[in-house]
């Protein structure tokens, strides 16, 4: 019998398409005290939905150590151990608080994950009608300050010279996460997914049909409203006080706290970073909501992988110079 030649091209040009076709496969996670989102693409469901659960596992990981909400994290111990004693962890933590404070130098303590020092004073959750006391935002205060953390690398050793002092890892901690997890996949051949963590998201490779993945920058003015939607392989992170925040007196004030002042930061209202790693754009993020928009700005130009879009206060939109945000607006 003879096949003609066309069609057993066209036979082996659907049996390669069937060989090399992808699937997706979504998950939501409650992991490190917020909610994830994980999307991975496989070559078939099964595949994909493991390689879910190992992202799951991984990120578990490193919540038990770093979390300092768990007690019994390295990170809780560290807290606990404050002005009594250095102590031992993981090379990964060490390597992490070492991170964190070459941040805290880079921007002149503007990002400072002592500041976890000041939580207790500050809700954000709607109860806070009126500014606490100047005395116990001053004792609070003292208790912050990435200076008297103490690492010593020989011993693998993280020491709080104050006792009252705490460090907590939210402003760097799930995008670290995400990081190591898009690292795991890529070792293990998964070439494209998502890892949405609470809001900041971090994608590589492509859709199934070989689109790229979009990114959807919120309309902090606006309820269930994008301002853009980008088309993006890395980390895009926003910091802001859209969604947590106090009014006291008629102002919004954000969840972030300026660990110069021990008071949250108004003028901006929220700083979405864009760039390869969701570690580093989740400090930046934070920090340039901190600096404001010139000293952010200017410190994120020393990163030309790095792009931010800021809104301020007064629904003001400032990108830095390498991003022209006009071909990713939406208009309604």
């Amino acid at each position: 019998m003879k096949v003609q030649k066309g069609v057993l091209l066209l036979f082996l040009s659907l049996l390669h398409f069937y060989a090399n076709a992808q699937v997706q496969r979504t998950r939501d996670a409650y992991l490190m005290g917020g909610k994830f989102i994980i999307t991975i693409v496989a070559g078939d469901s099964l595949t994909a939905e493991r390689y879910i659960d190992t992202v799951i596992a991984e990120i578990s990981r490193i919540e038990y150590l770093i979390s300092d909400w768990k007690p019994e994290t390295q990170i809780s111990k560290v807290n606990q151990q404050a002005g009594i004693r250095p102590v031992k962890v993981d090379r990964e933590v060490l390597e992490l608080t070492e991170h964190a404070i070459s941040m805290s130098r880079l921007t002149n303590g503007a990002f400072d994950i002592s500041f976890a020092a000041m939580e207790k004073i500050w809700k954000f959750d709607g109860s806070e009608m009126k500014m606490p006391s100047k005395k116990v935002v001053k004792k609070a205060r003292a208790n912050v300050g990435y200076k008297n953390i103490i690492i010593d690398r020989d011993s693998s050793t993280i020491f709080l010279k104050r006792k009252g002092m705490k460090i907590g890892f939210g402003a760097l901690g799930e995008g670290y996460a995400a990081d190591k997890c898009r690292e795991l996949m890529l070792q293990k051949g998964i070439t494209a997914g998502i890892v949405n963590a609470t809001g900041d998201v971090l994608t590589w490779g492509t859709r199934p049909d070989g689109t790229p993945w979009k990114i959807g920058v919120n309309d902090p003015f606006s309820n269930n409203k994008l301002i853009a939607a980008i088309s993006w392989e890395g980390a895009a992170t926003t910091s802001g006080n859209y969604e947590k925040y106090a009014i006291i007196n008629g102002k919004r004030y954000a969840h972030i706290i300026n660990p110069a002042t021990g008071y949250p930061v108004s003028g901006l209202t929220s700083v979405t970073v864009l760039g390869p790693s969701a570690e580093q754009a989740n400090a930046f993020s934070t920090s340039i909501m901190v600096l404001g928009v010139k000293k952010g700005l200017r410190m994120l130009k020393k990163f030309p992988d790095y792009k931010a879009i800021v809104i301020t206060d007064k629904q003001e939109i400032i990108t830095s110079p390498n991003f022209n945000l006009e071909q990713y607006k939406i208009h309604y």
